[in-house]
This record gives C-alpha cells, structure tokens and sequence, in this order.
C-alpha cells in the first residue's frame, strides 16, 4: 500500500487540502495517524460517524487524551462547556430553549435588513471602483447581522472581532497553551462587556434574541449564568465568524469561475447554487468526535478496528468533494442536483443551528454584489487564513465597475 500522511502544517496542505484528501481517500480513506488519532475522508463514513449516538462530542469528558499543558489548562479555565461540545441530553435541552429564534421563516423575515446593509456596505465601491472584499462587505454585513439580532451596540466592533478570531483559533486542532492563554484573555475582556449588557437588558426587556435567552422557559428549564454568558459568546462569534468565510469564499470560488458567475448574473442567486459555493469550500472543514464504544469502519474486505476514546476528525471539506457522492467534485457546477447533500454545516444534532442565516446572508451579499457591478476583477492573489479547522480569505482586494 501507498505511504499516505495527514500533515496540517504542511504550507501545500494548508494553501489547498483536496489534492491530499483526494490520495487519503483512495489509498486510505480511514487514516490512523502516527499520533492515533484518524481521519475520515469518505462521505459516507463522515455522515454515519456525526449521525452515530455512539460518538461524542464532549472530547473532554470522553476522549482518552493524554496529559499534557494544553489539556491541563482547559479544565484549570472552563467555566461552562459550549453546546458545540456538549452531547443529549444537555445539548437537547440547550438547543431547545434557543432554536424557535432561529427557524426558516424567523430568519427570512430578516431578509430586508440584511439587503439595506449589503447596499450599504457597497456603497463606498461604487464611487472609487474599490472594494476589499472582507472589511467592507464580508464582516459587517453578519456583524451587524447578529449584533441586530442579539440588540447588541455596535460601538466596539473592532475590539470584538479581534476577540473572536482570537477565541476561534483555539478551536484548531493544533492549538498551543500560548494559544489558549490569548483565547483565555480575550473571553475576560468579552465576558465583562456582555456582562454589563446582559445587566441592563435584565432590566429592559424587549423582542430581541438576548432578552428571550433570558426569559426563555421551557418545561421549567432556563439557562443559568454561565450557559447564557456562553451562548452569548458563541453566537456573537459563530453567528458571524463562519458566514464572513462563506461570502469571502463564494466570491473566490465565483471568480474562478466565470461560466458560474455568468449563470448567476443571468438567474439571480439561489438557494440551491449557496448550496454548491457550500459543498465547493465551506468555512469549516472538518469536526472531531470520539467513539464512546469499540467501532468499526469497513474498506474494502477489511474492518478498520478504532478503539473507544479515539480522536477521529470527521473531514467536512473532503466529504464535500467525494467522487462517489458528487460527480467531478473540484468543479463549482450549479446545475448539481444533489448540492444540499453537502456536510459544510456538519450533521447530526449538531447540525449548525444558524444554517439559515448563513444561507441566507451570503445569497443576499453575493447576489447584489455580482448584479451590481459588471466587472469584478481580482487586485491581487488574496491572502487566506492560515487555519485547519476555518478556511477562508484574510483579504481580498477588488477592482469593481459597473
């Protein structure tokens, strides 16, 4: 057999993973890596293991990690797990009290504002024939978004994203104490901020998603201080983090590919091509689980046998582009029937509770943005992220015209 390796420090990997996740996926599509843990590069294997009540996500609690700095100062600092790293019946009761506030039809009713700030964010570009892409339309249309959303002000918006890149490059793999430590800091900055906020809106309820967290009752359960203050924190970043990837992405995957961009000028953006700039690069590309039993995956005649508390990440981005699911999987393609199979938003009771949002804010950005100007041209190459777990554009200068 081939000699395969998953190496995520590796600058090619980092600049473009599919080449690699193509090999795994042929020569070894269930990967032990010198260190133990393994990864899966099938889709079919990827939807089972995130569908799969034998696997958790409370990689803490669950997993069987060694000792080490970084481990030690996550218990030493956590005050209250993320839903995002909680299992039934926790996470079931968490995403429970939220989850009417975000339903399909409560977020399309948000579809006009999200359109006054996409024309308002290209305004700019539309006297100087300059736009970068991710300070002036990127980030602050979900910004404000969700800052709207959770009747946030908006006054310290520089200070909060520099806080949320921090706090989510800690959910890389390869995150250090140093990394930690920063991520640490940022949340004691944050958590006094929304703290004072959560106090004056105790006293001054209105119809916004912040006051129904605090008022939210269902079957006599309510969120205590600590799970508020880290919903709050996650939805503040995760509500705006991801989809600032997606529409830097999109516009990427657009420009690479003129006969794509030509169908959209000529049809208007639609659900189901968000749902192809999705499967073609998603912002997030892959998620970790760990089996709580003894499991097996079958390649060809063989069971792979993976033990109980092994780390197993779950490649979202290779799933995405597996041949056997997705005819041609590396060409961004519109008229692919089967687009909403994607995984960018995971699966499983973890399945991305802002799908619709994100969704929703792209189709609205990259739509106006590609009918209202009729050249769009790329400045220079644009830089991307130097992440594993996130994958996007830093920057992403534009000539626009009309």
């Amino acid at each position: 057999m081939n000699q395969v390796s998953f190496n995520p420090f590796d600058p090619e990997f980092r600049k473009d993973p599919h080449p690699f996740y193509d090999k795994l996926r042929k020569v070894e599509p269930v990967h032990v890596t010198p260190i133990g843990f393994v990864v899966l590069t099938r889709y079919d294997d990827v939807v089972n293991t995130l569908r799969n009540n034998d696997f958790s996500r409370d990689i803490e609690l669950n997993a069987n990690l060694p000792e080490s700095p970084t481990r030690k100062f996550k218990q030493e600092n956590e005050r209250s797990k993320s839903i995002l790293n909680l299992d039934p019946p926790d996470h079931t009761r968490l995403r429970r009290l939220v989850s009417k506030s975000f339903t399909p039809s409560a977020i399309e009713k948000l579809r006009p504002r999200i359109q006054q700030l996409v024309d308002d964010s290209l305004a700019n570009a539309k006297q100087t024939g300059r736009l970068e892409l991710v300070e002036e339309l990127a980030f602050p249309v979900p910004f404000q978004v969700i800052s709207d959303l959770l009747a946030m002000p908006t006054d310290r918006g520089e200070e909060l994203r520099e806080w949320s890149q921090i706090i989510t490059a800690t959910l890389e793999p390869t995150t250090s104490v140093e990394d930690l430590e920063k991520g640490q800091i940022a949340i004691g900055k944050m958590r006094p901020y929304l703290d004072e906020i959560i106090s004056h809106r105790r006293k001054h309820m209105s119809d916004d998603m912040l006051s129904s967290l605090i008022s939210v009752e269902e079957q006599g359960e309510k969120l205590d201080n600590d799970e508020l203050m880290s919903f709050v924190i996650l939805l503040y970043i995760a509500g705006h983090e991801t989809t600032v990837n997606l529409i830097g992405n999109s516009v990427h995957a657009l420009l690479t590919h003129p006969e794509q961009l030509a169908m959209m000028r000529e049809t208007g953006c639609t659900s189901n091509m968000v749902d192809e700039l999705l499967r073609f690069n998603g912002p997030v590309q892959h998620t970790i689980r760990t089996p709580l039993v003894d499991v097996k995956y079958r390649v060809g005649q063989e069971d792979i046998e993976i033990e109980k508390g092994s780390l197993v990440l779950a490649s979202l981005g290779a799933g995405n582009h597996d041949p056997s699911v997705f005819a041609n999987p590396h060409a961004l393609d519109f008229s692919r029937h089967n687009s909403n199979r994607h995984l960018a938003f995971s699966g499983g009771v973890h399945y991305c509770l802002g799908a619709s949002l994100a969704k929703l804010e792209t189709e609205v950005a990259v739509n106006t943005l590609v009918k209202t100007f009729s050249n769009i041209e790329v400045v220079e190459t644009p830089e991307w992220r130097d992440r594993l777990t996130i994958r996007g554009v830093s920057k992403f200068e534009l000539n626009v015209s009309w």
